[in-house]
C-alpha cells in the first residue's frame, strides 16, 4: 500500500478542516501556537507534498527550493505576500490563499473599529474599570459622529464595498477611489461616489483602505496623504500594513493633524512603530479581521479543498492571482 503524502500544517489550525484532510494524507501539525523558525520551514518543505502557511511564515526562495517533492504552499488567510509567489511558480508549485470567504467579517470588524475610535469606547471601558466613573459630565469622552458623515474608501473590492453597504443605515456618503470605476448599478446600490484619491482624502471624516499590497500601494498612505485630510477625520485601517506608512500615521496623531486612527495590521507585523503604545487617539488590535468562528473555518476549509485539488493532480480552486501570472 503507497504512503499517504505529507500534509505539514505550520501553526493552529480548524480540527474540522483537519478532519477533512486526515484520510487523504499523513498530517503533521503545530499545536504550540509558536511560529517555526526558517530552518524547520526548510525541513517541511522537504519532507512535505503540501504546506498549509500562515502569513507569519515567510516563505522565501530558500524554503521553496527544499521543496523537491511539494505541489502547494496554501496560505490561511487572503494575504499572500509572505509567498515569493514567483519563485514557486517557477518550481511548479501551486500557491492559493482564501479569498472571497472573510469580506462581511473584516468589514464587520472595520465598522467595529469606526464606532470605536470615533466614540472613545476603548477609553471609556478602561476608566470605568478602573473606577473613576462618579457620574454624568458635559465634556466626559467626547467623540465624533458617525451618522450623516462622509466615508472615504480606497479600493472598493469584495470587502470595500462591503463596507460601503454597511454605511447605508448610517445615512453617510460614501466616497470611493480606485483604479477602475465600478458598474453604475453597483454605484447606485450602495449610494458610493467615484472621487479622486486626493478628493476622497480631503472630504471624508473616515479613510478606510481596502487594497492588496503592490509596489503601487505600499505607503499609499503616508506624510503627505495624511496632511490631505481633515484634522477632524479618522485613518480606519485592516488592510495590508505596510499600505500605511506607521511611523508618518503616528507624527500625524501626535501633531493633532488627525483626530484618531484605529489599525488591525502593521507595517512591520507583528512589530508595533515606536510611540504608538502612547497614542490614547489610536485604536490597536492584534490582526483580528476574519476573526470570527464561522469565517475561520469556513477559511480552514477552503485551504483543505485547494490541498486536496493538489493532492489529486487538479488545479486548485483558488490559486493566488500572481502564480498564474494575472494582474
Amino acid at each position: 500500500m503507497p504512503l499517504k503524502p505529507i500534509v505539514t500544517v505550520t501553526n493552529i489550525f480548524p480540527e474540522i478542516a483537519l478532519e477533512k484532510l486526515s484520510p487523504h494524507c499523513e498530517l503533521r501539525t503545530n499545536d504550540t501556537e509558536t511560529a517555526p523558525t526558517k530552518e524547520e520551514l526548510k525541513q517541511f518543505a522537504s519532507e512535505s507534498a503540501a504546506l498549509i502557511t500562515y502569513l507569519s511564515d515567510k516563505i522565501d526562495a530558500d524554503i521553496i527550493d527544499q521543496g523537491k517533492n511539494l505541489k502547494i504552499i496554501a496560505n490561511y488567510g487572503a494575504g499572500f505576500n509572505n509567498i515569493d509567489v514567483s519563485h514557486a511558480r517557477r518550481k511548479g508549485i501551486w500557491v492559493t490563499n482564501t479569498p472571497g470567504v472573510l469580506h462581511e467579517t473584516t468589514a464587520d470588524l472595520t465598522w467595529a473599529m469606526i464606532l470605536s475610535i470615533a466614540r472613545q469606547i476603548v477609553p471609556s471601558d478602561k476608566y470605568t474599570r478602573e473606577g473613576k466613573f462618579t457620574g454624568w459630565q458635559g465634556k466626559l469622552f467626547l467623540g465624533g459622529d458617525v451618522y450623516g458623515k462622509t466615508l472615504g474608501v480606497i479600493g472598493c473590492g469584495e470587502i470595500g464595498k462591503a463596507v460601503a453597504r454597511r454605511a447605508l443605515g448610517f445615512n453617510m456618503r460614501v466616497l470611493y477611489h480606485q483604479r477602475n470605476r465600478l458598474p453604475e448599478e453597483i454605484e447606485k446600490e450602495l449610494n458610493a461616489e467615484f472621487v479622486s484619491f486626493d478628493d476622497l482624502l480631503a472630504q471624508s471624516d473616515f479613510v478606510t483602505p481596502h487594497v492588496p499590497l503592490t509596489d503601487a500601494t505600499q505607503h499609499m498612505i503616508g506624510k503627505e496623504q495624511l496632511t490631505r485630510m481633515k484634522k477632524t477625520a479618522y485613518l480606519i485601517h485592516t488592510a495590508r500594513g505596510k499600505v500605511v506608512d506607521d511611523r508618518a500615521l503616528v507624527d500625524a496623531l501626535r501633531q493633532g493633524e488627525l483626530a484618531g486612527a484605529a489599525l488591525d495590521v502593521y507595517e512591520n507585523e507583528p512589530e508595533l512603530a515606536g510611540g504608538m503604545t502612547e497614542l490614547d487617539n489610536l485604536l490597536l488590535l492584534p490582526h483580528i479581521g476574519s476573526a470570527s468562528t464561522d469565517t475561520r473555518n469556513r477559511m480552514a476549509l477552503l485551504v483543505a479543498d485547494n490541498v486536496l485539488d493538489a493532492l489529486a493532480g487538479k488545479k486548485p480552486r483558488s490559486l493566488v492571482p500572481g502564480w498564474s501570472g494575472a494582474v
